[in-house]
């Protein structure tokens, strides 16, 4: 049986700020050689020479390294998942995961939260958007699903991954190797290493059967409902974070997802922050949160046909301001208006991760008597 699981929000002031992090350690909330996950949002462009992720990166790792036991082999082996890009009103911040003891958790035969984590075996620049990506994939969130002691994929409610994008070098490397790449467009290997990713965890989870090579990027009624994946420079694997729930793992979150059907679906929000376990009213606001709600995780995608609700929009043609970053903006504005928080992770790039111009929603709340989440009331 996995061992129960604290996770806490913690805000940054700076890029390389991991004093939120420091202070938890120092609290003694969570042990340094117990964190097993961070997923956060950082200041950067969110493309492909977004550095802001590696800074972020470091800081957090040096923490771990200077509180803890771990070697920084070790160290490097802790999934930490960075999401570049806080636009409009989205806040930088992390959500850090830590296992506890397990008598220092509140014991309940309820679901309750637990993780597991894999890393997949080497990608190889000529298989980011073709099967060897998604098998790869399928099988790193099997191994992360059995870690978390989830055997039944009903029990799967958000699965974080980050995974390499192409490079001009890694591109040039697969040429000399007498190999082709599925693009030469860097920036376009973003939404195509995400949308890879999202169809190797739908594989792995029984949402679909193994598609085609061809269905990549083209069919958007195969998608994952759980997935959001992110890509980088930073790595030449894909790192898995599989986040659900289990009887007899005690503590006091839980998790639960849904799908915002477009960009403005709010209610898609709610109903993630329900199926974890709150009690809301018919229409809720953010006060009746109460402090529980300690995180939401949603993808957003632009809608292939340039439509939100029957009313045209200029995304997908505006030269100077790329829709990756308009839409964040946009879904980042919805969800802190139903948080009462803008420390949201919102990440872009959803192709096969939920409806085509909506995305997955994932919410873990506290159910313990004395909630550690975000409480703002004006």
């Amino acid at each position: 049986m996995p061992e129960p699981i604290e996770v806490r929000k913690v805000a940054i002031s700076h890029v390389s700020d991991a004093s939120g992090l420091t202070e938890l350690i120092d609290a003694g909330v969570i042990e340094a050689d117990r964190v097993i996950a961070v997923i956060g949002k950082t200041e950067g462009n969110g493309g492909v020479n977004d550095y802001t992720r590696i800074i972020a990166d470091r800081a957090f790792r040096e923490v771990l390294m200077d509180k803890g036991t771990r070697t920084a082999d070790e160290v490097k082996q802790v999934p930490i998942v960075w999401s570049g890009g806080t636009d409009g009103v989205i806040s930088p911040h992390a959500t850090v995961f830590a296992t506890v003891p397990p008598e220092r958790a509140e014991q309940t035969d309820e679901p309750r939260l637990t993780v597991g984590f894999a890393m997949s075996d080497v990608l190889l620049p000529e298989e980011i958007g073709r099967r060897g990506m998604i098998e790869k994939v399928a099988a790193a969130v099997k191994v992360a699903m059995d870690r978390a002691g989830i055997s039944d994929p009903a029990d799967v409610h958000y699965v974080q991954t980050k995974t390499p994008l192409l490079t001009i070098h890694t591109i040039r490397d697969a040429k000399a190797r007498g190999k082709t790449v599925w693009t030469e467009h860097t920036h376009e290997s973003m939404d195509l290493s995400n949308g890879c990713t999202a169809l190797g965890i739908a594989v792995a989870l029984g949402e679909i059967e193994m598609p085609e090579d061809a269905d990549v990027m083209h069919d958007r009624s195969l998608y994952s409902a759980v997935a959001s994946c992110s890509s980088g420079v930073e790595l030449d694997q894909a790192q898995v974070v599989v986040v659900g729930n289990a009887r007899g793992v005690g503590g006091r979150y839980r998790i639960g997802h849904a799908v915002m059907n477009d960009a403005l679906d709010a209610d898609g929000i709610w109903a993630a922050i329900r199926e974890a376990g709150l009690e809301l009213p018919e229409r809720p606001n953010p006060g009746d949160l109460g402090g529980r709600l300690v995180n939401v995780f949603l993808k957003c995608e632009v809608s292939q046909d340039g439509v939100v609700r029957g009313r045209r929009n200029a995304m997908l043609d505006d030269s100077d301001v790329h829709w990756h970053r308009q839409i964040k903006a946009a879904v980042g504005g919805v969800a802190s208006a139903v948080t009462g928080d803008p420390a949201v992770f919102v990440s872009v790039s959803a192709a096969h991760q939920g409806p085509d111009g909506g995305g997955p929603v994932a919410a873990i709340v506290d159910l313990g008597p004395d909630p550690t989440g975000y409480d703002y009331r004006p």
